[in-house]
């Protein structure tokens, strides 16, 4: 049963210990992600590894450092001079919030790239992530641009009030 009421606000401190905490997370999910792939695609089967084997490597490479950098970026906090928590950072666990979609993209390339050891077609998979982000934007800008109905014309003002409004102005001057 969810409780009732205000829902309460998280402190600083529980933003920037939570953002801490989801940062060494994702940490761990991309060294985990890249062990295994370097070991069983660059080390077992070295002799088998192509030119794109290593281009994917490349590319998650730079997908994992695009995301971790930004997530690291927005919950950077802020300390005083004596060393006190000005600002914890934007909260990273936040749904709806840009870091949720960062984080999607981590995980979505871990996944890929660990399935990539049985066969390199998963890594189609990672057309989700542009799929996804063109449902997005379907969704939250242009379907909703493109059905808006066009602004409704203002009301005809009958003569009477035209001419009501007329001798208000007149009266006025």
């Amino acid at each position: 049963m969810a409780p009732k009421g205000k829902v309460g606000t998280k402190g600083k401190k529980q933003i920037y210990e939570e953002n801490e905490a989801t940062l060494k997370f994702y940490t761990r999910v991309i060294l985990g992600a890249n062990a295994i792939y370097a070991a069983v695609n660059l080390l077992i089967f070295y002799s088998s590894s192509t030119f794109w084997t290593w281009l994917l490597l490349v590319f998650a490479l730079a997908v994992y450092a695009g995301s971790y950098r930004s997530m690291s970026a927005m919950a950077k906090p802020a300390f005083s001079e004596d060393g006190s928590l000005l600002d914890g950072g934007i909260d990273l666990n936040m749904e709806q919030g840009m870091a949720e979609h960062l984080k999607d993209v981590i995980l979505l390339t871990a996944i890929v790239q660990v399935l990539s050891t049985i066969s390199s077609y998963f890594w189609y998979l990672w057309l989700l992530a542009p799929a996804r982000a063109l449902h997005l934007l379907w969704v939250n800008f242009l379907g909703p641009w493109f059905t808006a109905e066009s602004p409704s014309a203002p009301e005809e003002v009958n003569e009477k009030k035209q001419r009501r409004q007329e001798r208000r102005q007149m009266r006025r001057f």
